[in-house]
């Protein structure tokens, strides 16, 4: 991975792919295992299912953190942990928690966001991820008022945008 300058924002990760880089937040990860008898989760988990997909072919980039495995480790309901955890294991990077991701997620909690998401959009911002997916409808209301330096989408929207851009083309 080389290192460019990002005027007026330091060093800035210069990627040698173009694969773009998701991070899919413990909501997207265990929406396949939620009951699927609402449209609105069957849709989502579709999506998921065909995001996940263009990860396992290397198409796409899944980057995790130390946060997701730490909410996944929360999970009560141990069948369903070992499923997103199988899941999980498809990333691509892992990003450790550190310093950075700690002070941003604290700015992001003055904000108005909850523990939880202000570590998962601080380590996907740290990531440098082209797009952070979740399918909680609160974070994606905060993400609407809030300064990230990310894109935040519902997978739905996301896969359904990228669909018709490869139909109709960019």
């Amino acid at each position: 991975m080389k290192l460019r300058q990002n005027k007026g924002k330091g060093i800035k990760r210069m990627r040698e792919d173009k694969r773009i880089r998701l991070y899919l937040d413990v909501c997207c990860l265990s929406r396949p295992f939620d009951d699927q008898s609402q449209d609105k989760v069957r849709l989502e988990t579709e999506a998921i299912i065909g995001i996940l997909q263009r990860c396992e072919n290397i198409e796409w980039e899944l980057v995790g953190s130390d946060i997701i495995k730490l909410e996944i480790e929360k999970n009560q309901d141990y069948v369903k942990k070992q499923k997103v955890l199988l899941l999980y294991k498809g990333i691509a990077e892992e990003i450790k928690y550190n310093a950075q991701i700690r002070i941003r997620a604290a700015q992001l909690r003055e904000n108005g966001a909850k523990l939880l998401d202000s570590l998962h959009l601080a380590s996907a911002e740290y990531a440098e991820v082209d797009v952070f997916l979740t399918t909680d409808a609160r974070l994606l209301k905060f993400a609407v008022r809030s300064d990230l330096r990310i894109r935040i989408e519902n997978p739905v929207n996301y896969y359904m945008e990228v669909l018709v851009n490869e139909q109709f083309g960019d």
